[in-house]
């Protein structure tokens, strides 16, 4: 049997194929354990990032995960077992007629060794299928993944026309917010690609050139009023 499990494409291809409504039929490969050469459908696939097992498979009655090494394309005509129910116990024979009554009661008549026999073979049959059953069913148990570091967060933000920064690593402050020159908090902001982002920083910048300008026009009226002040007065000297 094919070992290698599912390629990138033919995972693509399921996901095509799952966006349609359609369930792509798969087979466990070797790696899959107990179940190896079984044939299920995938009804799901899960974020590869999060999971090694990201592809949700339905066998039976379960829908479990498994990784794409325990998976191969189910090759074209080969049909799912079902299981084979356990055969019945046989009822035992009533007697039919009339019931005869006798002073001398009768004693029980006992049963024949060759039917407890058979009994006994048939129970443990039906013991050790449904052991089987339940042993291809469940997969091999899989170690438990380590649980990830605290994540880090790291603030740009705009206020009171000044940039600042910030960063925290879970609930842990790294770094206090502190204010940075707006040269630096736009190379910042050039490194995030999102439309929506740059259009509010060009807003942002736009409106403080504009105060900026009008600031700068008002001091230089006040620095014109002032010198010809000065004129005036070194004509009066």
């Amino acid at each position: 049997m094919d070992a290698r499990g599912l390629s990138a494409e033919e995972l693509e291809q399921f996901r095509d194929q799952l966006a349609a409504g359609r369930k792509p039929r798969v087979q466990f490969t070797e790696s899959a354990g107990q179940i190896s050469g079984q044939i299920g459908q995938v009804v799901a696939l899960t974020d590869p990032a999060e999971s090694d097992e990201w592809v949700v498979v339905k066998f039976g009655r379960d829908e479990l995960p498994f990784s794409p090494v325990d998976l191969r394309v189910a090759p074209k005509g080969v049909v799912a077992k079902k299981p084979v129910p356990a055969p019945e116990p046989e009822p035992d024979p009533v007697l039919s007629g009339p019931e005869f009554l006798i002073d001398k009661p009768v004693p029980p008549k006992p049963a024949p060794v060759q039917r407890k026999s058979e009994e006994d073979e048939v129970a443990a049959k039906t013991a050790k299928d449904g052991a089987e059953a339940t042993t291809a069913r469940k997969p091999a148990a899989r170690p438990a993944k380590p649980k990830p570091g605290p994540t880090l967060t790291v603030t740009l933000a705009y206020a009171d026309s000044e940039w600042t920064i910030a960063a925290n690593q879970g609930a842990k402050v790294l770094a206090k917010p502190y204010v940075v020159r707006p040269a630096e908090a736009l190379k910042i902001v050039s490194l995030v690609d999102m439309p929506g982002v740059q259009e509010a920083v060009d807003q942002i910048m736009t409106a403080e050139r504009a105060e900026a300008e009008t600031q700068a026009q008002r001091l230089r009226a006040e620095l014109a009023e002032v010198e010809a002040r000065l004129a005036e007065l070194g004509e009066t000297a």
